[in-house]
């Protein structure tokens, strides 16, 4: 089977389970802005975001690296489909008005502009505990690996990942505009906040996946190194999206980061540069991979789906 349909096969496992997870968000009506407050409010609002699409990117490496280390998919999709929870309500979160005041996601209007900023907010809180729940009774999994989970999903989503990530995002916006202590230290820094706010998630996935599918620690390390890699490029590629892509193909708006003041690899480094650094990062992330052979010729290839996305 070639990348595209292994990605599909990937991604069709994880939209089976969400829509399991939620049944009562089954059909709710259709959601539109300035509808007032129903006491069935959070359900819709959880299954606007929930089933908003989306590459499924985090869950199909999760499941790539299981299958990579020959676990069974049947145990990794649950948990796999769990930092899809977290990452869906971080994005909930970051198009907040307080945050990058974003009008669009994947397509449609932001989960704020159609249910007001409170319900966005506390969609993003029961995304965020739901997901843990779903670590926790994941029920083909001994219960120490379970444990594993939670804390490897914990500090990656929490105060020691994204989180901090985040909060390092808005400290560099509001210092972007004074570059005099050199480039050098900013790089420094901007690799930091990205390898915490969009790194340690993805990092995560993988170290999920590998965990589930009952990986020795040499193989742990490996892919581990492959993710954050990986993750590096993938934001990479953000940035330059958000510099020259497409708004119509992205799903959302461009832009938004030169109209914020942030800190990103192209105000840094401009584009040439910041794509030579992309091109590194995905080298790093093949090289990693180069014990399994190829058995792992398609998480080379979802690297390179990151390299070259449009959205």
């Amino acid at each position: 089977m070639d990348f595209a349909g292994i990605y599909s096969r990937y991604s069709l496992m994880i939209e089976a389970v969400l829509n399991e997870l939620a049944p009562e968000l089954a059909q709710p009506e259709l959601a539109q802005p300035g509808l007032s407050l129903r006491e069935d409010v959070l359900a819709r609002s959880l299954h606007y975001v929930v089933s908003g699409g989306g590459k499924r990117l985090r869950p199909v490496l999760a499941l790539a690296v299981c299958d990579l280390v020959g676990g069974d998919l049947e145990v990794a999709v649950m948990p796999a489909a769990a930092v899809e929870l977290i990452h869906t309500y971080s994005l909930v979160h970051d198009d907040l008005p307080c945050m990058d005041d974003d009008d669009m996601r994947r397509d449609k209007p932001t989960a704020h502009k159609v249910f007001g900023e409170a319900v966005a907010l506390l969609t993003g809180d029961a995304l965020l505990t739901f997901a843990f729940e779903v670590l926790a009774r994941t029920e083909d999994l001994p219960p120490e690996v379970r444990v594993c989970l939670v804390r490897e999903v914990a500090e990656a989503a929490g105060r020691k990942g994204m989180v901090l990530g985040q909060v390092l995002d808005m400290c560099y916006t509001e210092a972007a505009a004074d570059l005099a202590d050199g480039e050098g230290s900013w790089l420094e820094r901007l690799e930091r906040m990205h390898g915490l706010k969009t790194g340690k998630l993805l990092r995560a996935a993988a170290r999920v996946g590998a965990l589930c599918g009952g990986c020795t620690p040499e193989q742990l390390a490996l892919v581990t190194r492959y993710a954050e890699m990986v993750g590096l490029a993938f934001q990479i590629q953000d940035d330059l999206l958000d510099e020259v892509g497409d708004s119509s193909q992205l799903g959302k708006n461009t832009g938004g980061d030169a109209r914020l003041g942030k800190l990103t690899y192209v105000s840094l480094l401009g584009l040439d540069e910041a794509m030579g650094q992309r091109d590194n990062a995905l080298a790093e992330a093949g090289r990693a991979l180069d014990s399994f052979g190829h058995r792992a010729d398609f998480l080379r290839d979802l690297a390179d789906f990151i390299a070259a996305r449009k959205r």
